[in-house]
């Protein structure tokens, strides 16, 4: 007699079990698992997955996280899409129908070699993007070598993040590529009262205000007639360095 499909798996392969939220927790229609022609696979439901899980799956983007932890599917089931499985396997892999996404999001970092694997296999399949957590610098060399599309250091990036915040004025801190950085801040004492134009915070300091939040009314774009109140917030750009020379003025 021949054995079933489940007796010919390897041993080491987790026989991939969907598990979809309630219709009760979302006020949208969820899809079908499958098939799909985009969407984000989430590999991992650490922490870092988890925030980027249910933020996709909040902002009704069509999500699947994938996870080789029992107790973890069984804590996130009904709270995102989510089917358990060993997709460093690549058999497995293919079983939840990877090929059909987009996107991936390797969120697996402390296991390296399942971050490596699993990263391997979605670059054998074809991913467009791969998106893939790293714990260090060498860590994300690898991931770039064997073909991750973005290496993304989480705990670095905050840690550098918050560095910004806690040494000065600045209330958030976004650095957007090769030094170049928006901030929110509140604005230095000498241009109180004062247009833009009349600050020429541009020419003093090298740094460009975008827009001026205050107090009770919307965001608005700047210009050079934008007045500047004591208690407005100024979102301003421009290299990191000269960011910090502004924000630093009493």
């Amino acid at each position: 007699m021949a054995d079933n499909d489940a007796d010919r798996l390897p041993p080491t392969m987790s026989v991939p079990r969907v598990l979809l939220p309630d219709e009760r927790t979302s006020g949208r229609d969820r899809k079908k698992v499958n098939p799909r022609d985009s969407g984000v696979l989430v590999v991992g439901l650490g922490r870092f997955g988890q925030s980027l899980a249910t933020t996709l799956d909040r902002s009704g983007q069509d999500v699947l996280v994938a996870e080789k932890d029992p107790d973890l599917v069984a804590q996130w089931s009904g709270r995102v899409p989510i089917v358990e499985a060993d997709v460093a396997n690549p058999e497995a892999l293919e079983q939840l129908g990877a090929r059909d996404f987009s996107i991936a999001v390797v969120a697996v970092g402390t296991a390296l070699e399942a971050s490596v694997l699993i990263t391997g296999n979605l670059v054998d399949i074809g991913t467009p993007q791969i998106w893939a957590k790293a714990v260090s610098v060498e860590h994300g060399r690898i991931l770039q070598r064997i073909g991750a599309h973005h290496v993304v250091f989480p705990e670095h990036d905050a840690g550098k993040r918050v560095a910004h915040l806690v040494s000065g004025k600045l209330l958030d801190y976004i650095e957007v590529e090769d030094g170049f950085t928006i901030v929110k801040m509140r604005p230095p004492a000498e241009t109180h009262g004062f247009t833009l134009a009349q600050a020429g915070i541009r020419t003093k300091y090298g740094v460009t205000v975008i827009g001026v939040k205050s107090p009770g009314v919307d965001f608005q774009y700047a210009t050079p007639e934008t007045r500047i109140a004591p208690t407005d917030l100024l979102v301003v750009s421009g290299p990191a360095e000269l960011l910090e020379r502004f924000g630093a003025r009493p």
